[in-house]
């Protein structure tokens, strides 16, 4: 299946080098995906009864949806391309996404939108760990 991501990576004038395009694609969709799940999931939040309950997984989702969003910007850009900078942010943004799966899933009995929010973050945590991988 071609998406537009796959589409610009494609369209880039340079050599990508070794990275794994897939993976490459896969991680950016994940983490926009991602950023719009923890972004509707805090606003959802600040729309239960119980919002004093919920004051952390709201933060957790902020944290996530900005560092998703930053994921996926610095992904999207090759030149000058500095593998270290893209671990670490990888890194970060795996450990944030695993944090919000775990802070969302304890209201997901509750809270469908946390139970959804959850997944797309597990997901993204799977995309980050495999470019990881992928990169060496």
């Amino acid at each position: 299946m071609t998406t537009s991501v796959k589409d610009m990576l494609n369209t880039y004038p340079a050599d990508l080098g070794g990275v794994d395009q897939e993976a490459m694609a896969a991680c950016i969709e994940a983490c926009v995906a991602c950023a719009q799940a923890c972004t509707a999931c805090a606003d959802a939040c600040l729309s239960e009864g119980m919002v004093g309950d919920l004051t952390k997984c709201i933060r957790t989702d902020m944290d996530c949806a900005d560092i998703c969003t930053a994921t996926a910007a610095v992904l999207s850009r090759h030149t000058g391309y500095d593998a270290n900078i893209t671990r670490a942010l990888l890194q970060a943004c795996a450990t944030v996404c695993k944090a919000c799966a775990d802070e969302c899933g304890s209201h997901a009995d509750m809270h469908e939108h946390c139970r959804l929010c959850a997944e797309a973050c597990r997901r993204c945590e799977q995309a980050c760990n495999t470019l990881l991988e992928s990169l060496g």
